[in-house]
């Protein structure tokens, strides 16, 4: 019985479809047998089109349990390698390959999976053609060997791993694109050579045609965690799960049940004097995963209709941030309609409920969106909705047009406020490396997206024309291997006719043939109004501007590698008779490819720095602020790393006045008394991560932070020193979270 219960196993592996590769990183004979063979990798950065001067070839084969791709760089003794070890979702500048793949090939949203020759990974989720956010992480497989020529990459990525439209006839056909990054020199090598550097990068991906495959997912992430506040002596404890089934690639859920929305990452601190909210990302896994169906912007910066830093947010009631009772969504396609629901229930008689719901349907060189969101709020008697609709058009392969509409109604008190807004935006590659752009946008006064969105302001209408050069034949001895020159004018009016400003851009990048690379931009702005400073009590009138900016980012060479940020600009009411600046330099000095250390500071200076007091009256400071930034960074081994990461501020504001602002918009000094203030801000964490399985960890984070403002002058550097006793929060946080993939 045991001999033919043997046999019968024997007989059955024989039979079953096997792996048709092994992913160890190692490119075996035969091995790749049946999958397409790419070796024209062009060089797209420098973007000269030309043979890549470091051999690469790869082979694309799908295999039932996902699309395998494998990668042989050959990188010879004169080519430095670098061994740097990173974190996920680095950002270093080191040797690297990127798999980029369009599941629907439609040049709508692609998925970005990067691998360093060390083994570190990155992941991203890429939309509108050129945006990267590497918020989501994925779980996939790599692994990477070397030997003398050079190294290799083998990677396999699941069938479940994203959404996609159903196949015709047991065929799909992807985007995809592959390149790789030398890093002692910054060259990337593409193929297809396609730039996201152009306008049109997703659209560029070249077709591949693989047989259909389907997998399911059914993965369950409990976790538990635990905090102490040492400020305030007391614990908290919560357990929750989250929830992923994807029975195909046409229909996935994902649900968080008593969700633990707490970071563990750490945002950077900003001392914010101004009118306009700062814009913060999210590395939440739920609201990460299977999210580029939800994106919607209205082509202004970070504008979005879903913002999902809104939810978990800070209380309507003013008591902290809110707790989430759950929050389900879910995303699938019929044929070529996409489709996407969001929901998130908050706790408490102050808790919100927000909801959104997306469709997009493709015409082949078109596509059409709609988002709708909605979100109540219980505490302030208000209750918003907003309706966007989007449209994407390639008329020709040189030309592409993004357009959207949106409108919102907010009833709030048994009252409706409506309005609306809309931006297009045209980019036009006119051939060797000539680009235009159109730009214009309208957003009514009364339009209002940020209950579940964010758009920086509203009540504006902008236009600009731009026009860019990019050169790459450089001269051999040069120390640049590319330059990119940007000529801009732009006209900024609020929706009632008022000039905002005027402005003549001119900006250059470059790379250089080290793998550094380089910015200078200046702006000339023209006198005109800002109507946002005293918050609604009258616009004030100020006079024309520059601001020359300067950034130098150089990768580790040797043990060192450095960032300087440096500005010179004008502004408030003296315009140009008085010159701030700023100057930001962070070193980082590498122990070894394991451990490095940073630490730099960032001086300011505005002579004439404006913050409004109260109705129409402005204070205007003489400000003087320090701040540093220092850290370390350890990958103990290939599943642990402890990172460091303090950050603190010292500000100074010495008052030079008191000004009214008159009903013609002038600023009239006031005998009304202004003083002198200071601001400390602290923000230290140290996290230990530990990686129990793909996407299962157990994170041990302490972090410390404080904010004051005080009424009393001082030095900036006094400030700064003042600001390492801050203590309004101090806590230790233990979570472990498991993933079990059924």
């Amino acid at each position: 019985m045991r001999m033919a219960c043997l046999l019968f196993a024997t007989l059955a592996a024989l039979s079953a479809p096997a792996l048709a590769v092994d992913i160890d990183g190692h490119i075996r004979p035969g091995e790749w047998k049946g999958a397409r063979h790419i070796v024209d990798f062009r060089q797209t950065q420098p973007l000269s089109g030309r043979p890549g001067s470091l051999h690469t070839e790869a082979w694309i084969l799908a295999t039932p349990k996902g699309l395998a791709v494998a990668f042989r760089c050959d990188q010879p003794a004169d080519v430095p390698r670098t061994r740097q070890r990173v974190q996920r979702d680095f950002e270093d500048q080191v040797d690297r390959v990127n798999l980029m793949v369009d599941f629907d090939g439609n040049g709508r949203t692609g998925y970005d999976f990067v691998v360093s020759s060390t083994g570190g990974v990155n992941d991203a989720v890429v939309t509108n053609e050129t945006q990267f956010n590497k918020d989501w992480d994925g779980n996939w497989k790599h692994a990477v060997s070397e030997n003398a020529a050079g190294w290799t990459v083998e990677m396999l990525i699941p069938w479940y791993i994203a959404p996609m439209h159903t196949a015709h006839d047991g065929q799909r056909t992807l985007g995809v694109y592959l390149d790789r990054v030398t890093g002692s020199t910054g060259e990337r090598d593409s193929w297809p050579a396609a730039s996201f550097m152009r306008s049109r990068f997703l659209s560029d991906f070249s077709p591949v045609t693989v047989p259909q495959y389907s997998q399911s997912l059914l993965a369950v992430t409990p976790y538990m965690s635990g905090l102490y506040d040492n400020v305030r002596g007391r614990s908290h404890f919560q357990e929750g799960a989250d929830l992923l089934w994807k029975p195909n690639g046409q229909f996935q859920l994902t649900a968080a049940l008593n969700p633990d929305f707490g970071q563990v990452e750490s945002d950077d601190l900003v001392v914010n004097f101004g009118a306009t909210e700062t814009y913060v990302s999210d590395k939440r896994p739920f609201f990460t995963e299977n999210q580029g169906i939800f994106d919607f912007s209205l082509l202004d910066d970070n504008s979005q209709l879903i913002y999902t830093r809104r939810v978990g947010g800070p209380s309507d009631d003013g008591h902290g941030a809110a707790d989430i009772n759950a929050a389900v969504k879910l995303n699938g396609s019929v044929g070529t309609t996409s489709y996407g629901v969001l929901a998130a229930d908050e706790d408490g008689e102050a808790g919100r409920f927000f909801g959104a719901a997306r469709l997009t349907h493709d015409f082949g060189d078109q596509s059409l969106g709609m988002m709708l969101t909605r979100v109540d709020r219980p505490w302030l008697d208000r209750e918003a909705t907003v309706l966007g609709v989007d449209h994407h058009w390639r008329p020709t392969p040189k030309l592409t047009i993004a357009t959207n509409v949106v409108a919102s109604d907010i009833l709030q008190s048994g009252t409706h406020t409506r309005d609306s807004g809309g931006t297009v935006l045209a980019d036009y590659e006119m051939g060797n490396g000539w680009r235009q752009q159109w730009a214009g946008m309208h957003f009514g006064d009364q339009l209002q997206v940020n209950d579940f969105g964010y758009l920086e302001r509203n009540d504006l209408n902008y236009g600009h024309w731009e026009v860019r050069k990019r050169y790459t034949s450089l001269p051999a001895d040069s120390a640049y291997s590319s330059h990119d020159w940007h000529f801009r004018i732009d006209a900024l009016d609020n929706d009632h006719g008022l000039r905002l400003r005027r402005q003549l851009r001119i900006d250059r990048s470059s790379t250089l043939r080290n793998g550094s690379s380089d910015e200078v931009q200046l702006n000339i702005n023209s006198a005109g109004w800002d109507d946002l400073l005293t918050r609604g009590h009258g616009a004030v009138f100020l006079p024309p501007s520059v601001d020359l900016a300067y950034e130098r980012i150089s990768p580790r060479h040797g043990d060192w590698a450095f960032k300087l940020d440096a500005e010179i600009l004008s502004g408030g009411l003296g315009g140009n008779r008085q010159l701030g600046y700023n100057v930001k330099f962070i070193p980082t000095y590498f122990f070894s490819d394991a451990f490095s250390v940073y630490a730099g500071p960032y001086y300011e200076h505005v002579p004439d720095w404006l913050v409004w007091q109260h109705d129409t009256l402005i204070g205007r400071y003489n400000e003087h602020s320090l701040q540093l930034d220092a850290g370390f960074d350890w990958s103990i081994d290939g599943r642990q790393e402890l990172r460091l990461k303090l950050q603190a501020i010292g500000l100074d504001a010495h008052a030079r006045g008191g000004y009214r602002v008159g009903t013609n918009g002038r600023a009239v000094a006031s005998n009304e008394p202004v003083e002198d203030f200071s601001v400390r801000n602290l923000g230290l964490q140290i996290r230990y991560r530990y990686e129990l399985a793909p996407l299962s960890y157990l994170y041990v984070v302490y972090g410390r932070g404080g904010y004051a403002q005080d009424d009393f002058p001082g030095t900036t550097t006094d400030a700064l020193r003042n600001s390492f006793a801050l203590r309004d929060d101090e806590q230790l946080l233990v979570k472990l979270s498991y993933r079990f993939d059924m």
